[in-house]
């Protein structure tokens, strides 16, 4: 029997995302408006819609739909915000903050994603994303600043680097810390230098190139 992907989107938003406290009309429209399952590999299109993180190849994964939504609902987009992405995946989050935002910048070290998402995003007439290959922590350094900065792998530390593409009053959405026990923070720049810090939630996923936390050796 063919999966009826319209149910199981609903269902995904309805039993998923929005028990986890999110509630934000404009974030659960655009989960329920951008097709998932075209962003997946195809052998996974049945479990798209699953509470799972899925394999992207390269050692990264999708993250869950519920993280995706509280991701959106945290950065309170709006149309006239520019916003970077660090790590573009399989897109779908692209999509997401493309339909949120008015200018959305990816970029992700890995072509072969690269190359992926634009295909898929130009199949979801997605106009207003560009997406780029650039390695974040060492090498990428953008020509501006922007509104909202996303940050799709964990970071043991985030990078000074990544608050200084802040514009005063930037949010950026990072997870941080040691893994298994990461922290989702959202911050927020006050002006001056000054940040402000929020805690969000509690998950867990692989580190951004660069960004893991320094091996120690114990005898």
């Amino acid at each position: 029997m063919a999966m009826n992907f319209e149910q199981a989107r609903h269902n995904m938003v309805e039993n998923q995302v929005r028990p986890w406290e999110v509630l934000d009309a404009d974030v659960l429209e655009t989960l329920k408006g951008v097709r998932r399952e075209d962003f997946v590999a195809p052998s996974h299109r049945n479990v798209a819609f699953a509470d799972l993180t899925l394999p992207l190849g390269h050692g990264e994964v999708m993250m869950k739909p519920v993280v995706e939504g509280r991701v959106l609902q945290a950065l309170e987009l709006k149309k006239t915000d520019e916003v970077l992405e660090i790590g573009t995946g399989s897109g779908f989050l692209t999509a997401c903050l493309a339909r949120l935002a008015g200018k959305v910048t990816s970029i992700d070290m890995h072509a072969d994603f690269v190359d992926a998402a634009r295909e898929r995003l130009a199949a979801a007439s997605v106009v207003n994303a560009t997406v780029e290959t650039a390695e974040a922590v060492n090498g990428y350094q953008p020509t501006g600043v922007f509104d909202a900065v996303v940050v799709t792998g964990a970071v043991h530390a985030v990078p000074e680097k990544f608050v200084r593409w802040l514009k005063p009053g930037g949010r950026m959405f990072v997870i941080r810390g040691n893994s298994p026990a990461q922290t989702a923070v959202l911050l927020t720049h006050e002006g001056d230098g000054r940040y402000r810090e929020e805690s969000l939630f509690e998950t867990d996923l692989p580190y951004l190139a660069h960004a893991a936390p320094v091996k120690r050796f114990v005898l």
